[in-house]
């Protein structure tokens, strides 16, 4: 589910990441995406059982962090009994590290919570997540620490995308346990969708499941996810839209513009008019 329309957070590795924002969605936008998977589905009345849309994940274009108000109302109008009826506990919100919403996040919403992370210092981390620049590893994960309702049933999910030869060596991995050492958490591995002009390459599959094994043997599940949409486009990262929306008000301002350069048309002469 997106959040936004475009993001200002420029993950290097990132292709959504490269569309400009252009406006926040109402808290009325985001819950329309889940109506139409649940149309798509065919599944209403809402189910209770067997039911194929489960689970819902704010990871979609933009950074929800900045648009709180909404995504809490959002996901208050989802998790309603009378309505799509989705479980809180189904609800993950994925952050790049907003450090000062955490606390707000988890109180408004008992959401699960998801950290964009990808790196285990703070000098990869910058090139990888500039919004790290702003609040570093330290603090993000004393943030997460703090986050409400943390524990072994409420675990944080840690999303680090496999780089070649960037971020995917033993060593790395090694470091993230030690980086995650007393968080309940799991660690989902996402291959690296490529995007045209993109200055990255997915890790080999080797690596990726050495990288995997290393977290498995300290105790921590670690996924590796399957790229789904790479054909067009639509995979993790690969967001942006071909035909990008401009903010109103640089519309507008270019609507003048071409107004005033516009000659206004002579007067007709007195006597002359048609």
């Amino acid at each position: 589910v997106s959040s936004q329309v475009g993001c200002t957070l420029n993950c290097t590795f990132c292709h959504t990441g490269t569309q400009p924002l252009v406006r926040n969605l109402t808290a009325a936008e985001i819950v329309a995406q889940v109506q139409v998977a649940r149309d798509e589905l065919g599944e209403w009345p809402s189910p209770k059982e067997d039911r194929r849309l489960s689970n819902i994940v704010f990871m979609g274009m933009g950074e929800p962090l900045y648009n709180l108000d909404s995504v809490a109302d959002a996901i208050d109008i989802i998790a309603d009994n009378e309505g799509i009826a989705i479980s809180r506990r189904r609800i993950t919100v994925s952050t790049s590290g907003v450090v000062p919403e955490l606390r707000a996040l988890g109180e408004r919403t008992q959401a699960m919570l998801a950290i964009s992370l990808h790196a285990t210092n703070d000098a990869l981390r910058d090139e990888l997540v500039p919004l790290n620049r702003k609040y570093p590893i330290a603090g993000l994960m004393a943030g997460i620490r703090a986050y409400p309702g943390l524990g072994n049933a409420r675990r944080v999910t840690f999303e680090y995308v496999m780089l070649k030869g960037v971020n995917d060596s033993p060593a790395e991995a090694r470091a993230l346990v030690k980086l995650l050492s007393g968080v309940p958490a799991k660690i989902n591995l996402i291959p690296f969708n490529p995007w045209p002009g993109s200055p990255y390459a997915c890790s080999d599959w080797g690596a990726i499941e050495a990288f995997a094994a290393v977290l498995n043997r300290a105790g921590y599940a670690s996924p590796i996810r399957t790229p789904r949409g790479r054909d067009i486009l639509a995979a993790c990262g690969q967001l942006k839209s071909d035909s990008e929306k401009e903010r109103a008000s640089v519309r507008r301002a270019r609507e003048r513009a071409a107004g005033l350069q516009k000659t206004p048309e002579a007067a007709p002469a007195p006597g002359n008019e048609p």
